[in-house]
């Protein structure tokens, strides 16, 4: 009998509300992103974790945009937030914008005028700043801080109404210049921008800032459990403040770690910048730690969900280890991904004593998930991978050499009887014989070789360009390391061989689809494949050094 999951912080707390009856025992969660890039490795996380409780509570999961920022948000990114989180298997039960939101901010703010708990400044981001003090100096006062409430309510509509210009004015929380948390010592709730927003248009031109509107929005959402990242936990108090001073519903946020990837940057600034400075092709690049690039690469997305589950979450930031998500990516794809004849690296195969024309050889489709055989022509001429032809073979070595037999895959054994050299004296042709009595299934020829081989034949291949990608970065952590973290590319993550020859069953693969190139790894069709042109993506090697760190845990 399997032992029961333990529950992470987070479930605890959960079940301990709903046993004393809190929120009268109803859970409600938000994935709340900003639409001002696409989502990565880490979202994915926070998609898991969220539409997750509430699937395993029975409760509700809102899809949120935080698109409070007009400078640097696109619908683009919100067509694709949605697309990743419906790859990833997740449905939102409510999709819902900040944007909507704006006039009961709005609103929320003349509330906390009239409290005397808001200010409008003529500051600079710089006074503001330098107001602010340290963690060993209390800050001081502005000297706006004390207008008016009536000043306070003019000017704030006047800064409505656009007559003010960028940073000429904002509005602040007035709660204590001298409190320990430097996020309590009146923080910016608005700021002036004339900019035109994604869906508002140019209706606003001032916006609320991101620890003033998300609780609210959560409030607003009667959001139970409202969860974040362990770097917004000194910003609690002040999610907590907003919503006491209000008086509105009281969501709670709670905090978990950050999951970092080796061998790659989490940070979408970073992240934009490989794109903008063409390091990378775009966000979907298949070298990229976003959904979009893993997806297109051809990770399935039960790997993903297999690789946060397996993760888990915690209260203690660290780097996993990507070996771990190529290790769920290849349990997933060893169980769905057809086993396809590919060679990459080729070189002629002639079959001196063969004369039956063409056969077609019924090779299964996949061991570990039986599901069926295929058809695959054999011939007289195939190609063969180049490394598996040595003119001088050492010890242990199985397959073709002269006067050394191998089994073609799923047909014969052939025997190597001479080759052939260019004026150069690379390899240009390795000339066979065959057993005819050796044929796979039915095989009565008595012979045992050691070594199996995987071909395709030379008149029915088609050809195919695969780009064999690697990790992003030289370096397990980037971002740590010093200098410019670009500086810690590796110039090797993309080798792409143009003439790759595949069976001939593989001209009609498409988009998305995956398959193991026996011996080589797994590909996905890209997206860029044309009918006339098929390319291949290396999802991962066939490899698995991760399992054994595994066993030994």
């Amino acid at each position: 009998m399997s032992e029961e999951k333990s529950l992470n912080f987070i479930e605890e707390i959960i079940e301990n509300d709903i046993a004393n009856g809190v929120n009268g025992g109803r859970i409600h969660t938000r994935f709340p992103p900003e639409p001002n890039g696409y989502l990565h490795i880490g979202h994915a996380t926070s998609i898991c974790l969220n539409f997750g409780l509430a699937k395993k509570y029975n409760g509700k999961c809102n899809l949120r945009f935080d698109d409070t920022n007009p400078v640097t948000e696109d619908t683009e990114y919100v067509e694709s937030i949605k697309n990743d989180i419906k790859w990833l298997g997740f449905e939102w039960d409510n999709e819902f914008y900040a944007s909507d939101y704006f006039e009961q901010l709005y609103q929320f703010a003349v509330t906390l005028i009239n409290k005397g708990l808001a200010y409008v400044d003529d500051s600079t981001a710089d006074e503001i700043a330098a107001q602010k003090g340290s963690t060993v100096t209390p800050g001081t006062n502005s000297p706006y801080r004390e207008r008016s409430i009536e000043e306070n309510l003019r000017l704030f509509q006047e800064m409505r109404d656009g007559k003010y210009q960028d940073g000429e004015k904002t509005l602040r929380a007035k709660i204590d210049m001298a409190h320990p948390n430097l996020l309590l010592r009146d923080p910016l709730m608005y700021r002036i921008k004339h900019a035109h927003h994604h869906r508002t248009g140019d209706k606003w031109c001032i916006y609320p800032m991101y620890d003033y509107a998300h609780g609210q929005s959560d409030s607003i959402e009667q959001i139970t459990h409202s969860i974040c990242t362990l770097e917004f936990i000194h910003h609690r108090p002040l999610y907590n403040w907003f919503i006491e001073q209000l008086g509105i519903f009281p969501s709670h946020q709670y905090e978990f770690a950050r999951r970092n990837l080796t061998y790659t940057v989490m940070s979408k600034r970073k992240l934009l910048q490989l794109v903008n400075e063409k390091h990378v092709a775009g966000w979907d690049d298949p070298r990229m730690p976003t959904v979009s690039g893993m997806r297109r690469r051809g990770y399935p997305a039960a790997a993903l969900r297999q690789f946060c589950d397996t993760v888990g979450i915690a209260k203690r930031e660290n780097i996993v280890d990507v070996g771990l998500l190529e290790f769920c990516v290849r349990e997933q794809l060893n169980q769905t991904a057809d086993r396809v004849m590919a060679v990459l690296d080729p070189v002629k195969l002639t079959i001196s004593n063969y004369s039956l024309g063409e056969e077609w050889m019924e090779i299964e489709n996949n061991p570990e998930t039986p599901n069926g055989t295929r058809k695959v022509p054999f011939s007289k001429e195939l190609w063969i991978e180049r490394e598996d032809f040595m003119e001088v073979a050492p010890k242990k070595y199985f397959r073709l050499a002269p006067d050394m037999m191998v089994r073609l895959k799923g047909a014969y054994i052939v025997k190597c009887d001479d080759f052939k050299k260019d004026e150069n004296g690379n390899i240009i042709e390795i000339i066979c014989s065959y057993i005819p009595e050796s044929r796979s299934g039915s095989d009565t020829s008595g012979i045992h070789v050691k070594g199996t081989i995987h071909w395709v034949s030379i008149p029915h291949a088609k050809t195919a360009e695969v780009r064999m990608y690697d990790r992003l970065f030289k370096v397990e952590d980037p971002s740590s390391e010093d200098g410019d973290f670009k500086d810690y590319i590796n110039p090797d993550s993309l080798h792409i061989l143009p003439n790759v020859y595949i069976e001939h069953a593989l001209g009609s693969a498409t988009s998305g689809q995956s398959f193991q190139f026996i011996r080589k790894g797994y590909f996905s069709v890209d997206a860029d494949s044309t009918a006339d042109k098929l390319i291949f993506n290396r999802t991962v090697t066939l490899k698995d050094s991760w399992a054994k760190e595994v066993k030994k845990g």
